[in-house]
This record gives C-alpha cells, structure tokens and sequence, in this order.
C-alpha cells in the first residue's frame, strides 16, 4: 500500500472537539477560515455533543456535512 500521508489524512476520522484548524482543514471544503470558525464556536460553545452539530458553525451547510459526515467525529 502506497498511500500518502494526505491521502491518509484526507481520510481519517476528524475528532471536531479536539482538532487543530490544520487538521479540520482535511475535511473537504474546509478552509482556514470555516476551520478558525469551527474551533472558535466550541472555545465559546464547548464541546460538540454529536457530529451533526458542526452545521451549527457558520460557514457549514448541508454539503459540507454530506461530504465529511462519515469522517466528523465526537469523543
């Protein structure tokens, strides 16, 4: 197997409580600015009780959920 550590990362599980703004930058859609806005609203929020959540953070509609649902992760 010859995968790159940006295809690995492009497809592994996202923890979006505990995530740095690079690593929500591996979700698809997912720039600097919506990944800022992500950490910011749990700093303020705390932290996300289910994945769904996350469309509560500006920037984040319906598909950018579709696409990364099966990655965004809650621990």
């Amino acid at each position: 197997m010859t995968d790159t550590k940006s295809e690995v990362a492009a497809s592994a599980p996202v923890n979006i409580n505990t995530a740095s703004v690079d690593q929500l930058m591996t979700l698809s859609g997912i720039g600097r600015k919506v990944a800022e806005k992500i950490v910011q609203y749990r700093t303020t929020h705390g932290v996300f009780k289910k994945p769904q959540e996350i469309r509560r953070v500006q920037g984040i509609g319906a598909g950018l959920w579709e696409r990364n649902r099966g990655r965004i992760v809650v621990e």
